[in-house]
Formats: C-alpha cells, sequence, structure tokens
C-alpha cells in the first residue's frame, strides 16, 4: 500500500451535520417509510426554521445534491446528506435571526446537472435573470408596506422618450406622479437608475403609493430610467451625467410641477445604479440634494489591483479618485448594503469618507444579498430619511 501524505489525500466527505433537537431529527435517526416523510412534509415549511438552524430538504433521485446560495462568506456549494433507504436528502445552515437569503438547489444525475428552484418552497424572488427560491430566517417578515394596499390611492405612470445628444439617441423614461396629483403644487423629484427594475421586482410604484398615502413621504414624482446598455452607461459615464444633469432634469422641470431647487432632486440606484448615482453627484456638487445608494458596485484598490475584473476598471477609476479628494456633493445621502453581499466591504469603507466631507450620512445593513428584495425592504427607512412625509415631521 502506498503512503499518501496528508497534503496529498483526497477530500474525506463531509460528515452530516448534526440534528440533535431539530425536527428533522427523527427522520434521520430512524428508517422512515414513505408515508412517514409524506406526513412530514405535510406538516412543516420548507426549509424547516427552527432559531438560528434551518433544515434544507430535498425529495427525489439523485446521485448528488448541493444548496446554492448567495451569502458570501460560506461556501456557495453545501452538500445536501441522502436520509439512508429514502430519496430525501437534507443540509443544515446556521442563520442568525432576521437573515432573508435567496438559493437554487443543484442536482446531479450522471453527467446531466440542473440548477432548480426548490420544489418543496413556494417563495420565491425574481429578478432580471430568472428566480430563486427564498428562505425567511427567523425574524424576518416581509414588510407590510411592500404589499398592495386597498386604502392606498394609486399612483399613475406614463411612458416618454426623451432625446439626448449626449447619449446619442433617444432614452426611454417612465414617469410616476403620486394621487392626487396638481398642478398647483410643488413636488420632489426621485431619480431612478434601473426604474424597469425597481418596478417589476421591487414594486416601486406600490411602495410610493403606500409611502404617500401613509404620510411618511411627501407626493413625490419619480424618473424611471430604463438603459439600453447599463454596465456601459452607469460605470461613472461622462455622457450619463451630463445626460442627467444637463438634459433631462432641465427638461422634467420645464414639464413637470417640480420643486427645482437641489433639496427637491434625489438620484437613486441599487449597484451599477449606485455608482451612476454618486459618479453624477461628484460631476456637479450641489445640484443634487439627495443620494439614494443600495449595495453599490464602489470597487476600489488600496493598491495593486482591484480584483473585480476589467469590466470594473472605469468604476475603481472613479473611486479610487474619489477616496483620494472626498468632496461634499449633496446634503444628504442614504447607503444600503446586504451583509451577505461581497461588496458590503466596498461600502463600508466609503461611509466614512462620504461622512468626512460634512454630509449627513445613514448607512443600514441587512441579513440579506444583493437582490431587488434586500433593496425594497430598505426604501422604507431610505426615502422617508432623505424626503420626510407629514407623519416624521409632526412626530420626530
Amino acid at each position: 500500500m502506498k503512503w499518501v501524505p496528508d497534503a496529498e489525500a483526497p477530500d474525506a466527505p463531509p460528515a452530516p451535520p448534526d440534528v440533535t433537537g431539530l425536527a428533522v431529527e427523527g427522520l434521520v435517526r430512524g428508517q422512515p417509510a414513505t408515508e412517514d416523510i409524506d406526513a412530514f412534509l405535510a406538516s412543516h415549511d420548507v426549509p424547516v426554521v427552527e432559531g438560528a438552524r434551518v433544515t434544507f430538504l430535498f425529495r427525489g433521485r439523485a446521485d448528488q445534491v448541493h444548496l446554492r446560495h448567495w451569502v458570501y462568506g460560506l461556501p456557495s456549494a453545501s452538500p445536501l446528506h441522502r436520509i439512508q433507504g429514502t430519496d430525501l436528502w437534507y443540509d443544515v445552515l446556521e442563520l442568525p435571526e432576521g437573515s432573508r437569503v435567496e438559493y437554487k438547489l443543484e442536482v446531479i444525475n450522471g453527467r446531466d446537472v440542473q440548477w432548480i428552484q426548490d420544489p418543496l418552497n413556494q417563495r420565491t424572488a425574481h429578478d432580471p435573470f430568472g428566480a430563486n427560491s427564498v428562505c425567511h430566517g427567523a425574524g424576518y417578515e416581509v414588510p407590510e408596506w411592500t404589499q398592495p394596499d386597498p386604502a392606498a390611492r394609486e399612483g399613475t405612470l406614463e411612458d416618454r422618450v426623451f432625446h439626448s445628444s449626449a447619449l446619442g439617441g433617444s432614452r426611454r423614461v417612465t414617469i410616476y406622479r403620486p394621487a392626487r396629483f396638481r398642478e398647483t403644487r410643488r413636488y420632489p423629484l426621485l431619480l431612478v437608475h434601473d426604474g424597469g427594475d425597481y418596478l417589476r421586482f421591487s414594486g416601486l410604484k406600490t411602495v410610493l403609493d403606500n409611502l404617500i398615502h401613509r404620510l411618511e413621504v411627501p407626493g413625490l414624482i419619480a424618473a424611471l430610467m430604463h438603459p439600453p446598455d447599463r454596465m456601459e452607461q452607469y460605470r461613472a459615464s461622462e455622457a450619463h451625467g451630463h445626460y442627467l444633469t444637463e438634459e433631462l432634469v432641465p427638461q422634467l422641470e420645464s414639464e413637470l410641477p417640480l420643486i427645482g431647487r437641489p433639496e427637491g432632486r434625489c438620484l437613486m440606484g441599487a449597484s451599477l445604479g449606485a455608482v451612476a448615482s454618486l459618479a453624477t453627484a461628484v460631476k456637479t456638487p450641489g445640484f443634487y440634494g439627495r443620494l439614494l445608494l443600495q449595495s453599490g458596485s464602489f470597487a476600489f484598490s488600496d493598491i495593486g489591483s482591484h480584483r473585480r475584473g476589467p469590466v470594473f476598471d472605469p468604476i475603481a477609476d472613479f473611486v479610487n479618485r474619489y477616496r483620494r479628494q472626498p468632496t461634499r456633493v449633496a446634503e444628504k445621502v442614504f447607503v444600503s448594503c446586504g451583509i451577505y453581499e461581497s461588496l458590503i466591504y466596498e461600502n463600508r469603507s466609503l461611509v466614512p469618507l462620504l461622512q468626512q466631507t460634512g454630509m449627513e450620512v445613514r448607512f443600514v445593513e441587512a441579513r440579506d444579498g444583493h437582490n431587488w428584495e434586500n433593496w425594497r425592504d430598505r426604501l422604507r427607512e431610505g426615502l422617508s430619511w432623505l424626503f420626510p412625509g407629514p407623519l416624521w415631521l409632526v412626530y420626530e
């Protein structure tokens, strides 16, 4: 027998997780019959959440099954273990209270590998690439203000097309007007990068209708942008900033009853949209009084490469310049990011730079990832802080 040094020894299969005290323990320890498994699944929501321990389950024929999640800091693939003599697979993950995690199951049969939504879980979240299954950890609840409220009057949406010399063509913008819109009033302007995605995946119209109805934010007008090439337009592009500040905003202010002052203008965006928002504000300090930056892709490097690939080079150049010479560009900045995102480091690093310029900054972290429902869940706090409605003006 050939001796194999430890460094060359093949990886041992991972040990099954401890299930002591969990609801699934009886199944794992015993020899459950089909009817036992049927009864268990009929009486439990899947994943099974018990305090900080969450049991993921899959039922079906497979050679291997992996939990594929988007929690930065944990292995991206966690193997499920088959309960002997059955077609039921399980894995236990530790999730702190308040966590929300999107995931898929990787099912392997021979050479066939499929990533699927969890057949035992009805909760899903959508994004431009499709849909994921969702695990709600202990203590997490979908905010009720994100759901349609029959009592809330609905605002309206109108699609417009604006010509841009800076961008060399036309751009579609959807205009949101609040319920009870009046030409005789003056409204704040919310400029929303990836506005179509915020509508589809974050329920932005419902959120605005509800927050305005509850007097948590004032009636406002939103310009929801639909970029044809966000990878080019949102990477700290000078042309994009010129389009917003020199073309779109002046035209909107000439056609709509807007406040028309810095305190009435807010740039908003997530991921690359947050980069586009900050970069535009930096190019015209003081023009925008409010910024709402969610999970910004603020790649930078103190030394060496930023390690996020060449597509982020223009962003890193911009962020590195701003880090060397941070400037006051707005009055108030709301920043949010998920703790389970790889971008949490970049966002945490940006906040003190913004604060040292004298801007008023609020930073919020959540036990969630880089996704549209994370960004949705932060909108109430962000918008009501940037634009407090009559409710907060009375009670704060």
